[in-house]
């Protein structure tokens, strides 16, 4: 959905398109808004399953 979505914005800010309304601007907001959340998500889900560097001897 992400990509497809990205795509989409591509087009709509393409320099000779129709200007979208304030409506599908809104529209597309919320869902680029609910795509970087789960992002943002599986990122952090990832980053903590990742363990911290162990400490070598004589580094800190």
């Amino acid at each position: 959905m992400g990509e497809e979505l990205l795509e989409y914005a591509r087009g709509v800010l393409d320099a000779g398109q129709r200007v979208p309304s304030s409506v599908e601007y809104r529209w597309l907001a919320c869902r680029l808004t609910e795509a970087l959340s789960d992002a943002l998500r599986v990122a952090d889900s990832r980053g903590q399953r990742i363990p911290a560097p162990q400490e070598q001897d004589g580094e800190r």
